[in-house]
């Protein structure tokens, strides 16, 4: 590698010995690799970019002959963060969506945007489900720019969506006290978007069928379809909504192999066709959220991979969009509540004056001290 840089066999030998910083059988490809070559004198600098703000140098030390020797300096490339609004109109997904109107970023990192608007949001909105065409997205984040010309996104400071016909607000806001900074996501009623149970099983997610009646693709039988169905490959890690104690694994007629979590105030959630359970998963297994309990299967009654996913209250079958929307998180502090309010006020308003694809001016900040 080193010599297609023009840094001769013997000189690239003496450059890897002089390194502390980098393992030569680990380096990955793609790695840009940048060299000073002059003819009389040979290699004089070799400059790796192990990251993307991350540089490993190597300068030679002297010029006589075999004496020749490389000094090895490790830099990190400071980076420059202003905000922009990115957003759009929903034509099938979210991800399609940022993409359109995220003109801000370069395209090979516009998903990124995407994922950390889906990771704040996951307690509030099932987006493989709950989104509409013609729903809206307006997202006030950080961009970050490194001195090579680098951009990549930073945090999500604001953002504003039209859900099924209702607004979701989220901000996220650093709470100070005696113990430190804690920086969270609270949507515009105070409360935290952090809640008792995730809106899907699935990470990655596409749903095939809905609540409600439907044909049974094997049965032939329009019959209640009492859950939701998440279309997804074998083996796709499935997560446990919410904490819990697994009170049934196992195989269950048309469900397959099935798990049951029950949680606190009367729920009980159900996974079934599953493919089989994570390492530990049995009954009595105590489970937090967000904990992969098993995987996406074909099992029982089932013409292809997907997970069947139902919600129980009180052993009774509750569309799962309508129960678990209704689980909201712990409400802001009172002691912290005009801090909040101040902050939305401003950040709302930069958010509605500033056009998407703009850069929003003057620096955010989103701390509020208190006691």
């Amino acid at each position: 590698m080193l010599e297609r840089a023009g840094v001769p066999r013997d000189e690239a030998a003496r450059v890897l010995m002089a390194s502390q910083a980098l393992d030569a059988r680990k380096i990955r490809a793609g790695t840009t690799i940048t060299s000073t070559v002059s003819p009389d004198s040979g290699a004089s600098e070799v400059v790796l970019q192990l990251a993307i703000d991350r540089l490993v140098r190597f300068t030679r030390t002297s010029t006589a002959g075999a004496k020749r020797g490389w000094l090895e300096t490790e830099e990190t490339l400071p980076w420059t963060t202003d905000t922009v609004v990115v957003g759009g109109v929903v034509s099938s997904t979210l991800t399609g969506a940022i993409t359109q109107g995220a003109d801000a970023f370069p395209v090979n990192v516009r998903s990124e945007v995407a994922y950390a608007l889906a990771d704040i949001l996951e307690y509030r909105v099932d987006l493989s489900r709950d989104l509409r065409a013609g729903d809206t997205i307006k997202v006030l984040m950080e961009r970050q720019r490194a001195p090579n010309g680098a951009v990549r996104p930073g945090n999500v400071i604001a953002a504003r969506l039209t859900v099924d016909g209702r607004r979701v607000e989220t901000m996220r806001f650093a709470q100070g006290t005696k113990a430190g900074v804690t920086a969270t996501y609270f949507d515009g009623d105070g409360k935290s978007m952090r809640a008792a149970f995730l809106r899907a099983p699935l990470a990655f997610r596409r749903i095939s069928s809905v609540f409600g009646l439907r044909r049974h693709p094997i049965l032939g039988t329009v019959r209640a379809h009492q859950g939701m169905d998440y279309a997804a490959a074998r083996g796709t890690p499935v997560r446990a909504l919410g904490d819990g104690i697994v009170i049934f694994a196992g195989w269950k007629g048309g469900y397959g192999r099935v798990l049951e979590i029950r949680h606190r105030n009367g729920f009980v959630t159900r996974y079934g066709h599953l493919n089989g359970f994570a390492p530990g998963i049995r009954r009595g297994t105590t489970v937090s959220i967000s904990r992969t309990v098993a995987f996406v299967g074909t099992t029982g009654l089932s013409t292809a991979p997907h997970l069947h996913f139902e919600v129980l209250v009180n052993g009774r079958h509750r569309d799962p969009r309508v129960a678990l929307r209704n689980v909201t998180g712990e409400p802001l502090a009172a002691s912290q509540r005009a801090g909040f309010d101040d902050l939305k006020a401003r950040l709302f308003a930069r958010l509605d004056g500033t056009s998407v694809g703009q850069a929003a001016a003057g620096p955010v900040s989103t701390r509020i001290t208190g006691d």
